[in-house]
């Protein structure tokens, strides 16, 4: 059975906190959901800000192959004529064959928010959707605050669908839009009101239960057949319900079809371009999509998994395009470090194993993660294989940061040695580290070109036993990528500019030894 999935990232998603889409962004976005395979895409408001407008205006000229553009609105406002509702018209300016308007089916907000009568209220909906459908648009319905409404006043929350329904409306959505609803109650409401209405139903919740792809998922299963979310769940307050949560669950686990098969494989690229395209980093605890979804730490676990992945995933994380993941920690055996770097056949080297357990767990001790920073750690296992060749020396290294007028800058100063050739170079930076980035590039880059690929894209410090104050030992993650992959690297000292340092130069190193085929 087909799921028509609804994606409101570009209009609901985009009023969660922090979250902003440019005009380009959103096209971007759009363009990649239409490859994803999403059927419906909300766009925007018109009339309610300049950007909305001159989306539908640009992405007018583009041809989609999978998805409908659709353009949102309310019911008209009481002091208009739908006919002269500037909304209205420009909803219909939009040139979108599909409109998704949303009205009010809680009499709660029918008096104390539009302060009107029910009667009124109902009047509104039915005039807005017949006006729409007179003029040849297909109309979405999405009844605000429906479950709390239903809850509240069942018989007017229905009259509201019914009048929509009545008025030609092609989807009724019922909306959570406060989010406090529970997965049993949304059920069995849907239940009831498929008793009354016989358009195709949609479901549209927010988050702020923790309960929003449940309760989307209750609701596919009392029969609905269109469902409302965003990418990554992003959306005011808690968010929205979120698709990369929703989509491989029916798909997957419940036999349903919401994009085509092959599409899946890419759910977790779309999840990612996404977060990239807000500028938001994406949480590693994320289902399915997520760094962490499919990272295995415990030992116990890490055996298990390694003789049959079933033992602790509840998929496959190649169907959704991500990858199982093995971390280092103190909490690692035997088994994770030889299922970890299978491509040095520790297994006739017990004796290095065991050695290699006792040097992760001392250096953790110490303040080292692992864990997050399997770059530093690849070259210590090198290094102890025999397997490690010296790329270059440091001679020294300089720091200063100084305020020049109204600006604080940083300047780095570096020496490096590369066979029997020396590299004095000195680069300024936004910070100290920024600055020994660009000095150390600039003294390798002619012996190492392939260090233009990479770029650092996160900077972590945690403080170790914080009672010793500016004593206390620091210690610095760094990620880094390049055009294939993402790696950390770490760093241990006293000192933040040293333990910086540490992991820059690793990070370096294990970028220059990758490209040689060597990692």
């Amino acid at each position: 059975m087909k799921i028509e999935i609804y994606d409101t990232t570009l209009r609901d998603g985009s009023q969660g906190e922090n979250v902003f889409f440019t005009l380009n962004d959103k096209i971007k976005i759009a363009e990649k959901l239409d490859d994803f395979g999403i059927d419906f895409i909300e766009g925007g408001w018109p009339g309610s800000n300049p950007k909305d407008i001159s989306f539908f205006k640009k992405i007018r000229n583009k041809k989609f192959k999978n998805s409908k553009i659709v353009a949102f609105g309310s019911t008209r406002r009481k002091i208009y004529s739908v006919e002269k509702d500037p909304f209205i018209k420009k909803l219909l300016e939009s040139e979108t064959e599909y409109i998704t308007i949303f009205g009010k089916s809680w009499d709660l907000h029918v008096r104390d928010v539009l302060k009107i009568t029910s009667d009124e209220n109902l009047k509104l909906i039915e005039e807005t959707i017949s006006f729409l459908t007179k003029h040849e648009r297909k109309v979405f319905f999405d009844a605000e605050h429906f479950f709390d409404g239903y809850k509240n006043n069942p018989d007017y929350a229905l009259k509201t669908l019914i009048v929509a329904e009545n008025s030609g409306a092609q989807r009724i959505v019922l909306c959570d839009t406060n989010g406090g609803s529970l997965p049993f109650e949304i059920e069995e409401i849907v239940k009831k009101v498929k008793e009354k209405i016989k358009t195709s139903l949609g479901i549209h919740t927010h988050n702020d239960s923790s309960l929003a792809v449940a309760n989307t998922i209750s609701a596919v299963k009392s029969g609905v057949i269109h469902i409302q979310g965003t990418i990554n769940g992003l959306g005011e307050r808690c968010g929205n319900a979120d698709l990369t949560a929703i989509i491989p669950i029916l798909q997957i686990k419940m036999g349903y079809k919401c994009i085509p098969e092959k599409n899946l494989v890419r759910l977790t690229e779309l999840s990612r371009f996404v977060y990239e395209t807000a500028n938001i980093v994406p949480p590693n605890n994320q289902p399915f999509v997520g760094l962490s979804a499919f990272a295995h730490k415990g030992g116990v676990h890490i055996d298990a998994v390694s003789k049959n992945p079933l033992t602790y995933e509840h998929i496959d994380p190649k169907l959704v395009g991500n990858e199982r993941r093995i971390l280092i920690s103190e909490l690692s055996g035997k088994s994770t470090i030889l299922q970890k770097f299978k491509k040095f056949d520790l297994e006739k080297k017990p004796k290095l194993v065991k050695k290699l357990v006792d040097m992760v767990g001392k250096l953790e001790n110490e303040g080292y993660q692992f864990e997050a920073a399997e770059g530093t750690l690849e070259l210590m296992i090198r290094k102890a294989l025999g397997k490690y060749k010296k790329l270059f020396e440091i001679e020294g290294f300089r720091v200063i940061v100084e305020k020049r007028g109204k600006k604080v800058v940083s300047e780095a100063t570096v020496k490096v040695k590369v066979g029997k050739l020396i590299e004095h170079t000195a680069s300024e930076g936004n910070g100290p580290v920024h600055a020994l980035d660009n000095a150390l590039r600039k003294a390798l880059e002619k012996f190492y070109p392939e260090i233009k690929e990479m770029r650092l894209t996160d900077y972590k410090v945690r403080i170790l036993h914080p009672e010793k104050a500016t004593a206390a030992i620091t210690t610095v993650v760094i990620e880094s990528t390049d055009e294939k992959d993402t790696w950390g690297t770490v760093g241990v000292s006293e000192n933040i500019i040293e333990a910086s340092w540490k992991a820059l130069l690793d990070s370096f190193e294990y970028k220059i030894l990758k490209s040689e085929k060597e990692v």
